[in-house]
C-alpha cells in the first residue's frame, strides 16, 4: 500500500501516492450504503484545508486511521473512545461501503471517512497540527524485496505526519511482518520530530485502544507475530 518512486529522467514526474489501487467486487449493499449512508459520514476531497471543529460539531481530539480495510478497527474505536473524533481513509470501495453499514448501524457521530489518497489528504485538507493521533495498522507489506520501496511507511510520511499532529500527540503503527517491522522502527526513530514511547530500538504493548481484528486473531493462532509501534509527537 505505498506509491511508486519518481522515474529520474526528464519525464514528469510521477506523483507519490499512499497507495496501489486493487478494487475487489463490491456488494450491493456496499454499493447502496454510498447512496444512503455517505452524505452523513462521507468527506468528499476538496482540495482544501478543513476546520475539523467544524466537520464533527465539537473541539474533541481528532484521530486519523489511514487504511482502515473493512473498517473494523475505526468501528471499535468510535464505540469505545467516544471522547474521540476519528477521521478514516481507504481507497478499497468495498471497504468504504462496508464501514458506512456499519457507521450507521452503530449510530457513531464521531467518524467521518474518506475515500480517497491518504497523501493528498494530508497534504491538502488536514491543517497543520490539526490531529491529536495517527494510526496506520496492517498496511500492505509488499512481501516481495523488489516491491519495498512501495510500502507505504517511509520517511517522507513521517515528515508530513509530523507536520499535521500536534505536539504531544501521537503516531501507532502495527504490522505482522517482521522486516516491515523493523524498517518502521529504523524509519521512525531516525525522524527527529517523532520520539519512540518505547525507547529507540523498541516494540511496544498493544496498546488498549487497538483491540485484535478477526484477522489478526487467526494469525496469531498459526503462530504469527505482530508488532507495535508507538510515538510520540516531539
Amino acid at each position: 500500500m505505498q506509491g511508486e518512486d519518481d522515474s529520474g529522467d526528464a519525464r514528469p514526474q510521477r506523483r507519490i501516492r499512499s497507495f496501489v489501487l486493487r478494487q475487489g467486487r463490491i456488494t450491493d449493499a456496499q454499493q447502496r450504503a454510498f447512496g444512503e449512508h455517505w452524505p452523513r459520514f462521507g468527506l468528499d476531497f476538496s482540495g482544501a484545508p478543513r476546520d475539523l471543529t467544524q466537520v464533527f460539531g465539537n473541539a474533541a481530539p481528532v484521530s486519523l486511521e489511514i487504511g482502515f480495510g473493512n473498517g473494523e478497527q475505526l468501528v471499535w474505536g468510535a464505540q469505545h473512545e467516544p471522547g474521540r473524533n476519528f477521521i478514516g481513509i481507504e481507497v478499497h470501495r468495498p471497504g468504504v461501503g462496508r464501514v458506512l453499514n456499519a457507521l450507521a448501524a452503530a449510530d457513531a457521530d464521531n467518524v467521518r471517512v474518506y475515500h480517497h489518497d491518504a497523501v493528498e489528504v494530508l497534504q491538502q485538507e488536514i491543517a497543520p497540527g490539526a490531529l491529536d493521533q495517527v494510526r496506520i495498522y496492517f498496511p500492505d507489506p509488499w512481501h516481495k524485496k523488489k516491491h519495498n520501496k512501495r510500502r507505504l511507511v517511509q520517511a517522507p510520511l513521517l515528515q508530513l505526519l509530523a507536520s499535521r499532529v500536534r505536539p504531544g500527540g501521537s503516531l501507532h503503527m502495527a504490522t505482522d511482518w517482521a522486516d516491515y517491522a523493523e524498517q518502521m522502527l529504523a524509519v521512525a526513530d531516525a525522524d527527529t520530530s517523532w520520539r519512540n514511547s518505547a525507547g529507540s530500538g523498541h516494540y511496544t504493548e498493544r496498546p488498549g485502544w487497538r483491540t485484535q481484528t478477526h484477522f489478526e486473531q487467526r494469525g496469531l493462532r498459526l503462530g504469527h507475530g505482530v508488532w507495535d509501534l508507538l510515538y510520540e509527537r516531539v
